[in-house]
């Protein structure tokens, strides 16, 4: 089985969206999903994989497109990244952007594997990101690092032909001030670690050593973060100089081969194409290393097996008035998580129950030409997960939700600033049974459901912005087997997605039936 990662670096690391094929919660699950029947060579057309989204809103301005690499990845899976040359195009290079978009295009026709789960017929995928925030390191000659780990042998034999377009987007009017600061970011020195095998329940810490410019009055730390091979859950902690300053309870992303491949195709599970990343406020720790030497981010995966892959920018606001600022750090509370653990087990069936919370509060001061801003930051997590096992683990039912709550408030001493309060919400349903049919046969049954909601609330001296997400896939697998043979297998999905805001609204409700797309119904009005 063929997996994948993305990974693209600009300078040092800029994006990292990982394909790959791994969540498979038990074995029974993945020792069958490998006896499916493949496509006969009649299904003549390609299918067009998609993960459900909120489309991009682009400018009217009409784009300037360049591609930076394209490249057929065969035999990849131990080999270094591709590397392209990047140069600002010459017929941009003088215009201010509103949108940067990179898109990635993948074809491949294969008889089986993953990574969009190929097809005898072939397959095409397509992601466009918003990469808008990186546009600094954009003016400037780059080098890009392209990694896709691809396995091809006398078994698997699909080679995956890549394009990447950057679209750049004239500015349609003069840019917000505000917004033109915000693209002042800096990547920090960045790392990609890998858990080595049987590091288990063990704390892995890798640091990166960066320095900052002097003149910095705000930092925000995007931090990338996927789990491969039988690992999907647990905390990642970020530290700062050897003390926590925030941690990330990931969004479990279920990769196109997980729990069941029939159920992501061509509808792909949420964020397996686009993965989520997560800021963590550092604003409040800059009068730590606004001295001008060299400093560590220490990132780190509590409890993990392998393999976990975790990337981080750094995007700093730089004051343009001013060669120097000073901070200071105010308060700063990092306790350990609490955690509860109840299990009752005889022989193979029984049931666990686990749950975890933790909070994270930092404030601290920065002064600059803007005046002297105090920033405050909290973070609270909540961990629910419950599992059942009965009938010598041939039934499973796992229930799982995680939440996580992020406040960042700035004022000046005699005024208001802004406020970012961003909330989620991520629900996880997994029901799995195999009967015994008697005659060697077998009947499995599965369904699932996976959830992602956010609700964000910002306010600003120029305005207040609300938007909420729901989106939701239910997916229900039933297949009927003899012996090491697959006799008959139907899987379907469904999904809603909900996305309103003051500005827009947009909505999407698609199902699919092993391939066909049964329905597809997107609406852009608002139900107010």
């Amino acid at each position: 089985m063929s997996s994948s990662l993305l990974i693209l670096f600009f300078s040092l690391f800029i994006l990292h969206l990982p394909f790959a094929c791994n969540a498979n919660l038990t074995k029974a699950n993945r020792f069958r999903s490998e006896l499916l029947p493949q496509p006969s060579l009649k299904d003549a057309s390609i299918t067009r994989y998609f993960e459900v989204t909120k489309p991009m809103e682009l400018p009217k301005t009409k784009s300037c497109s360049y591609l930076i690499l394209q490249h057929d990845f065969g035999f990849t899976f131990t080999q270094p990244p591709v590397l392209a040359n990047y140069t600002p195009p010459l017929n941009c290079s003088s215009q201010g952007f509103s949108k940067i978009v990179l898109e990635w295009t993948a074809t491949c026709k294969i008889l089986r594997s993953c990574t969009a789960e190929p097809r005898a017929t072939g397959i095409v995928w397509t992601i466009k990101k918003d990469i808008t925030r990186y546009s600094s390191l954009l003016k400037n000659p780059q080098t890009l690092a392209v990694y896709l780990g691809n396995l091809v042998d006398q078994t698997y034999t699909g080679i995956y032909h890549v394009n990447i377009t950057f679209h750049f987007y004239p500015a349609e009017l003069p840019q917000n001030p505000h917004k033109q600061r915000n693209s002042n970011s800096k990547d920090a020195q960045n790392k990609e670690f890998k858990i080595p095998q049987n590091a288990y329940r063990a704390v892995l810490e890798v640091y990166v050593s960066f320095q900052i410019p002097q003149n910095a009055y705000r930092a925000v730390l995007e931090v990338y973060v996927s789990f491969h091979s039988d690992d999907a859950f647990w905390e990642v902690v970020v530290s700062l100089n050897g003390s926590v300053v925030g941690a990330i309870w990931p969004f479990t992303v279920i990769y196109t081969g997980g729990i069941y491949p029939l159920l992501w195709r061509p509808i792909t599970g949420i964020g397996s194409f686009n993965l989520p990343s997560y800021d963590i406020e550092i604003t409040p720790f800059l009068g730590k290393i606004l001295d001008g030497n060299l400093h560590k981010f220490g990132f780190s995966v509590t409890n993990a097996l392998d393999v976990w892959y975790i990337d981080a920018n750094l995007h700093l606001w730089l004051d343009s008035n001013r060669e120097r600022t000073e901070g200071k750090l105010i308060k700063h509370r990092n306790p350990r998580p609490q955690l509860s653990l109840v299990q009752h087990f005889m022989g193979l069936n029984g049931s666990f129950i686990t749950s975890a919370s933790r909070s994270l509060v930092s404030s601290g001061w920065v002064k600059s030409s803007h005046g002297k801003i105090t920033t405050y930051s909290v973070q609270d997590f909540s961990f629910r997960n419950s599992m059942e096992m009965k009938d010598n683990f041939n039934f499973q039912i796992f229930n799982q939700t995680i939440e996580a709550n992020n406040s960042v408030f700035a004022k000046l001493p005699s005024s208001f600033v802004y406020s970012v309060e961003l909330m989620q919400r991520f629900p996880f349903y997994l029901y799995s049974a195999n009967v015994d049919q008697g005659n060697g046969s077998f009947l499995s049954l599965v369904n699932l459901s996976l959830g992602f909601n956010e609700d964000r609330f910002s306010t600003a001296s120029f305005g207040f912005s609300t938007s909420s997400l729901r989106n939701l896939q239910n997916g229900q697998v039933n297949m009927f087997g003899k012996g090491n043979l697959v006799v008959s297998a139907l899987g379907s999905t469904q999904q809603v997605y909900a996305y309103d805001s003051n500005e827009e609204c947009y909505s999407r409700n698609v199902s699919s039936k092993n391939y066909p797309v049964l329905y597809d119904e997107k609406r852009e009005i608002c139900d107010r």
